[in-house]
C-alpha cells in the first residue's frame, strides 16, 4: 500500500474505517488516493516487521505530508536507526507537523542510541 500496490479492501477499511470506504466506492478524488498510503504507515504503528524497513523509507519522501508525518512517528515508535539521516532530513520539512514529528524521531533514536 506504501508504495501504490493493490491491495485488498477489507485491509483497506480495517485501517483507514470509514474513510475508506468512501474512497473505495469512488466518493473522493483521485487527489484524496494518499490516504491509503498513510493508512498503510499508520498501520505499521502497532504491527511493525522489518520487511516494511524500505516502505518506510520510500514514505519519509512522499509527496503528502500526512504520509511523511506518519512515517516519522513509525521510525521514532519502533527506533528504526537505519532512517536517521532520512528523518532527519525531515527536520526542514515545509510542514510544521511533519518537522514536529522529524524532531521527536531523531530525539528518541539519539537518545537510545539506536
Amino acid at each position: 500500500m506504501i508504495t501504490g500496490a493493490d491491495t485488498n479492501a477489507a485491509l483497506i477499511v480495517a485501517l483507514g474505517g470509514l474513510h475508506a470506504r468512501r474512497l473505495l466506492a469512488g466518493h473522493l478524488a483521485t487527489d484524496q488516493r494518499y490516504w491509503l498510503r498513510v493508512w498503510a504507515v499508520r498501520g505499521l504503528l502497532w504491527a511493525w516487521d522489518d520487511s516494511a524497513l524500505d516502505g518506510v523509507r520510500v514514505a519519509l519522501r512522499d509527496p503528502a505530508w500526512r504520509v511523511r508525518e506518519m512515517a516519522a512517528k513509525v521510525v521514532a515508535r519502533h527506533l528504526l536507526g537505519d532512517l536517521l539521516p532520512a528523518v532527519a532530513e525531515l527536520r526542514d520539512d515545509p510542514l510544521p507537523r511533519v518537522r514536529a514529528a522529524a524532531t521527536r524521531a531523531v530525539a528518541a533514536l539519539t537518545s537510545a542510541g539506536a
